[in-house]
């Protein structure tokens, strides 16, 4: 299996759980992220001097958060992945969100943060430009490192204890967690899974208060309904040199935190289905689309950028639940802890060892996620296999200071210091060497372009010794124009419109290695038409007539064609061919 639970998924994305399981889960799925979502403002602003509003900046973290997840589960237009995806605050923000508060107050935060917002809405909007960079080894590889970056933080919280207490308190509310949540995970069946994590945060919390280290004071001070003191910072405009200085490091943060929610991204769809399914980018778009508006309201209420959670994806791994209304639930949740300091005191009680066990169990199965999304890739490349292994060692090597680490710790202001920066960074940029020089052909999408079009194609087989397999070439091409077409048509019918005129069409054509690879670029219809690659795994299914001479399409594209790789975003359809240089699959 390459991608889903298969049968261990016991509630796909649009299925609905009993309303009482769905309450369960999506309260465990929030308890997972309260903790990051509150301890990294209160990180950011207290090492930036802003001790007066770290109170303010949590409330409104977890307010936006809650929302933002809300939305990505309900789908709105084209706002929401329409999958159960939390969100919570970024970690890889905390260092140039300190460093802001410290050169120019909340002000300058404000206004950074809201930039970095804008950016990555335009980086949503663009996905389809930079598909060849978002790359499954890319998101995969940057997937298998966001464990080996949080870990550390986690086993350092599993240390951690108040004044007083024994000191084996901490180790064993740990172990009685993990064992807790790994017990059920791997012996439960049915429902029982579904109860794992919170069941070994529950266990975790009765062993922390047997021995004091849970922490009931902060939970009776509270006051039971009611927001913190505090008020909009307004925007900083004057654009003076802090803010100048700092830009670029917002910026490449941001598209460093975009390139980690695609990854969630994919993540989400690759294990929410029991079928597997080829990626639906226009849903990467939504969810970074969810994620900029969460942050342009985080930046204009005056906090620090929030994320998506990674661990949401794991936590589906662990109880075999991928249900959108977890998501809602998870959110509404947030919303109302937002307003209820009592009952979010309640969940920052729980004892630091025991939250960081929790988290540590889900993260875990994080990193087989991402790395089935790299072997996948090497199947069509095996260089694949390459940079995934530099990107991830090199991420490793600095995020535990084994290369120069009096060089490069101090760096950018200490930002290699990241592991998962580095190694997406080394990844993206070994994606991008890796790219040939393409031969290109623009035209219509329209049958009549067909004759132009092989011209294209007999050209770039003489100029690139392919003239062996000219013939498969010719062929496919010809498949995969009728069959963009038959797509174009249907998605007219849905939407109840004409485009006569025909769409702009895009064709590159390089070589790599023994194999041809052609990519067709094309405007999309704006419906959600099934992805060509779904269409030729399910071929064999019972197919109604008016659709058979599209599969027999299909069936000849299977045959000359050694992959088919479709990539739909909003606006844009990528069909993008391999055909071998020596003999057709299958022959």
């Amino acid at each position: 299996m390459t991608a889903g639970l298969g049968e261990d998924l016991r509630y796909e994305v649009h299925d609905r759980p009993p309303r009482p399981i769905t309450l369960a889960l999506g309260l465990q799925f929030a308890a997972l992220c309260v903790n990051g979502t509150v301890l990294l403002p209160t990180i950011a602003f207290r090492a930036g001097g802003a001790e007066a509003l770290v109170s303010w900046a949590v409330c409104v973290s977890v307010l936006v958060c809650g929302v933002s997840a809300i939305v990505q589960a309900l789908r709105v237009g084209r706002i929401g992945a329409g999958y159960a995806l939390t969100h919570v605050s970024s970690a890889i923000f905390v260092a140039v969100c300190a460093e802001a508060l410290v050169r120019g107050g909340p002000g300058l935060l404000a206004t950074l943060v809201v930039v970095s917002a804008v950016v990555q809405a335009v980086v949503s909007a663009r996905l389809a430009l930079l598909h060849r960079l978002f790359t499954p080894v890319v998101t995969g590889t940057v997937l298998m490192l966001l464990p080996v970056t949080v870990m550390p933080i986690l086993f350092g919280m599993l240390n951690e204890l108040p004044a007083g207490a024994p000191r084996f308190a901490a180790p064993l509310s740990a172990g009685v967690t993990i064992c807790a949540t790994v017990g059920l995970s791997l012996r439960g069946r049915g429902a029982l899974r579904l109860w794992a994590p919170a069941a070994g945060i529950v266990a975790g919390s009765l062993v922390g208060a047997f021995f004091g280290i849970y922490d009931t004071g902060r939970v009776a001070d509270a006051a039971w309904i009611g927001l913190p003191g505090g008020r909009l910072p307004g925007l900083d405009l004057e654009f003076g040199p802090a803010f100048w200085g700092l830009l670029p490091a917002f910026l490449f943060v941001t598209l460093v935190g975009s390139t980690k929610s695609v990854a969630v991204a994919v993540a989400a769809q690759r294990v929410a289905w029991r079928r597997s399914r080829a990626v639906d980018y226009r849903a990467v778009q939504r969810a970074l689309t969810t994620e900029s508006a969460g942050n342009l309201l985080a930046g204009v209420a005056g906090t620090m950028p929030a994320t998506l959670f990674p661990g949401a994806v794991a936590a589906v791994e662990v109880t075999g639940a991928a249900a959108r209304s977890i998501g809602v639930v998870a959110g509404s949740a947030f919303v109302l802890l937002a307003f209820l300091p009592k009952a979010l005191a309640l969940v920052l009680a729980i004892p630091g060892a025991v939250v960081a066990a929790a988290i540590a169990v889900v993260m875990a199965t994080l990193f087989t996620v991402g790395m089935r999304e790299v072997v996948t890739s090497m199947g069509t490349n095996t260089r694949n296999g390459l940079i995934a292994g530099l990107s991830f060692w090199t991420g490793v090597a600095f995020e535990f200071e084994m290369i120069f680490p009096e060089t490069f710790a101090v760096f950018a202001g200490g930002l290699l210091a990241n592991g998962l920066v580095t190694g997406g960074m080394v990844a993206v940029l070994l994606t991008g060497l890796m790219a040939r020089r393409k031969t290109r052909f623009k035209g219509k999408l329209d049958v009549a372009e067909l004759p132009r079009i092989t011209e294209f194609v007999q050209g770039f087989a003489a100029s690139n010794g392919l003239e062996a397999a000219l013939g498969r070439l010719e062929a496919a091409t010809e498949e995969a124009l009728l069959t963009l077409l038959q797509v174009r048509r249907e998605a007219e019918e849905a939407e109840e419109t004409a485009d006569g005129g025909g769409r702009e069409l895009l064709v590159t054509a390089c070589r790599e290695d023994d194999e041809a690879v052609l990519e067709f670029r094309v405007g999309a219809g704006s419906g959600d038409e099934l992805n060509l690659q779904d269409r030729l795994a399910w071929l064999g299914t019972p197919t109604r007539a008016e659709r058979l001479d599209q599969e027999i399409s299909l069936r000849l594209l299977r045959h000359f064609a050694s992959s088919v790789r479709h990539r739909q975003f909003h606006n844009t359809d990528v069909l993008t061919l391999r055909v071998s240089a020596t003999s057709p699959r299958g022959s």
